[in-house]
């Protein structure tokens, strides 16, 4: 642990894959949503620091970018996009010191825009590795004993039976605290102001600062919400946020889509075809998501109460939470070609998630409840044979098929060969 670490600090399962990047490369830039933990963890592993949203440290950088750079090393500089140019000047750094590892860490919780990535000159290639940090997966947080590795399934590895009690009020109560580090150890009444406040900072701040309407994009919001996991055109979303109001033109609406995605407070799932260069991967739709269900949760007005008799949102936010939960286990390993997609063909088969590691591939689909386990294995063993039906394709047989449940008692593997899995369970 470095000099700078936060007390109270909790361990995070990206941390393996930092220290690989930064024994790798000069500088390792951190990116990931507001409030997901960045600036905490990278702090962990430094002993002096910059933080660019402190005005008289903005103003000295925006002077001389190398400025943002001194300090013992490993040096942080945190929301290093306030001052685009200190990319540059990091890059420039590690070129100065001959190529030395682990130098300096950047954090920054906004891509950024066109008009600012004229001022960055170098791509950082060779010198700049970059990991995408999320809000803490259920193992990292209260409500999970990661027994179920998803890296060992992926390694061909078989699933040995665990028991694990979990309910709907479990689900609900996940879905409405999210994985924000600031709610560890309190109460859940506390915990659901969280995603609430984060929702009025990015109105109150970030839409403000891109001279945007917070109205359009707290509307377009509440429509992505409505919405959540469904690959819906620009032209609904500008339909669900009127509100009876004049809708934004679909220019409008892929604007405000442009400004959430660079925030990371949402994420696109794209669409998934066996063969490596199936045209079909592109002309799918993707399916929008938050970064952490909590979010939705709050811009619906849900509660743990409400979801409980409203078991078709609660299900819609059980998925975002298992597909935040596989991103955040994929980017803690190695390697190009890890990713998680969605099936859907114009047959009506749809799987709701598809993990990719390299060549291997599993489905994975999600259901509140081990009830409904029936569903999700016919769904699997479906999608298998379609893709294998074809043996001139010689596509890959999955590495496995499992439905992940909200309520659950057990992990196992049914006669069929599917797994069923609690979201309790799973690791990485």
């Amino acid at each position: 642990m470095g000099k700078l670490t936060p007390s109270g600090y909790k361990r995070r399962t990206i941390e393996p894959r930092l220290d690989a990047l930064m024994s790798a490369f000069g500088c390792v830039e951190i990116v990931g949503p507001k409030w997901c933990g960045k600036t905490w963890t990278a702090m962990t592993r430094c002993a002096s620091m910059t933080r660019l949203d402190d005005p008289a440290e903005r103003e000295a950088a925006e002077m001389d970018p190398s400025l943002a750079l001194v300090g013992e090393a490993p040096h942080l500089v945190d929301e290093w996009q306030e001052v685009p140019e200190v990319w540059d000047a990091a890059r420039g750094f590690v070129d100065a010191s001959g190529n030395t590892r682990g130098l300096l860490l950047l954090t920054g919780s906004t891509s950024l825009s066109e008009k600012e990535r004229v001022k960055v000159r170098h791509s950082g290639a060779g010198r700049i590795a970059r990991l995408a940090m999320r809000p803490m997966s259920l193992s990292e947080s209260e409500g999970a004993t990661a027994r179920v590795s998803l890296g060992a399934l992926l390694d061909g590895n078989p699933l040995s039976p665990v028991r694990c009690e979990t309910g709907l009020t479990d689900v609900a109560r996940w879905c409405c605290r999210g994985g924000w580090p600031a709610n560890l150890g309190v109460s859940d009444d506390v915990a659901q102001e969280t995603a609430s406040q984060y929702i009025q900072a990015v109105l109150d701040v970030n839409v403000i600062d891109e001279r945007r309407s917070p109205e359009i994009a707290a509307g377009l919001l509440r429509a992505i919400a409505l919405n959540l996991g469904q690959a819906v055109t620009y032209k609904v979303l500008a339909r669900d946020s009127g509100r009876g109001e004049a809708a934004p033109d679909v220019d409008t609406v892929a604007a405000y889509l442009d400004l959430f995605s660079r925030l990371m407070l949402t994420e696109d799932l794209g669409g998934w075809e066996p063969p490596i260069r199936s045209k079909a991967r592109a002309r799918v739709k993707p399916k929008r998501y938050f970064c952490d269900p909590s979010l939705a949760a709050a811009l619906l007005g849900a509660t743990p109460t409400r979801l409980l008799r409203d078991t078709q949102t609660l299900g819609m936010l059980f998925e975002t939470l298992v597909i935040r939960d596989l991103r955040v286990y994929l980017s803690t390993y190695p390697g190009l070609g890890n990713r998680v997609s969605y099936y859907r063909d114009d047959r009506g088969l749809e799987v709701d998630a598809i993990v990719e590691r390299g060549d291997r591939w599993a489905g994975i689909e999600v259901k509140l409840s081990d009830t409904k386990a029936d569903d999700g294995a016919a769904s699997l063993l479906a999608l298998r044979d379609q893709v294998l039906r074809n043996p001139a394709a010689r596509n890959a047989e999955p590495v496995f098929l499992a439905v992940v449940v909200g309520r659950g008692s057990l992990a196992y593997t049914r006669d069929d060969g599917v797994m069923v899995i609690p979201a309790a369970l799973l690791g990485a």
